[in-house]
């Protein structure tokens, strides 16, 4: 009587096993992708209302030492910049300086359209959401 054949075991996967994986991590990265997107405009966000709040800080600082709002001209003067990446800061003084009885400031962060803020006599940035306090920053898209 012959001696029984043992079959060899097979090592490795199947193809329906690597495309069950494949369509696994796919649908993983189509949910983590637009988190990460979303937590990332978010953050860039916050670094533009954190600027334009150092920003209000900074200028009751120099109207403390100054008597007067500080225009566009005098950032340095008060010791204030903008975060890595956030650009186009614009100051408005309401009325002429010295005597300028409020300011507004906006400015343009990446993933974002602007932020602004405004204090005093000074209008609303152009397209701020109506219904913002004054001294609130807010950003909007």
């Amino acid at each position: 009587m012959p001696a029984p054949r043992h079959r060899a075991i097979a090592h490795g996967f199947t193809l329906i096993e690597l495309l069950i994986v494949v369509v696994i991590i796919g649908i993983l990265a189509a949910i983590a992708i637009p988190k990460f997107t979303n937590t990332k405009r978010r953050a860039n966000r916050s670094a533009g209302v954190a600027d334009l709040r150092n920003l209000a800080t900074a200028q009751e600082g120099f109207y403390a030492d100054s008597d007067r709002y500080a225009a566009l001209a005098d950032t340095a003067i008060m010791r204030f910049s903008l975060s890595r990446g956030n650009t186009g800061l614009a100051i408005a003084l309401a009325g002429a300086p010295p005597g300028a009885t409020g300011w507004n400031a906006g400015l343009t962060v990446p993933g974002s359209s602007a932020c602004g803020i405004f204090v005093g006599a000074a209008p609303a940035p152009t397209g701020m959401p109506s219904g913002t306090p004054e001294g609130v920053p807010v950003c909007w898209p």
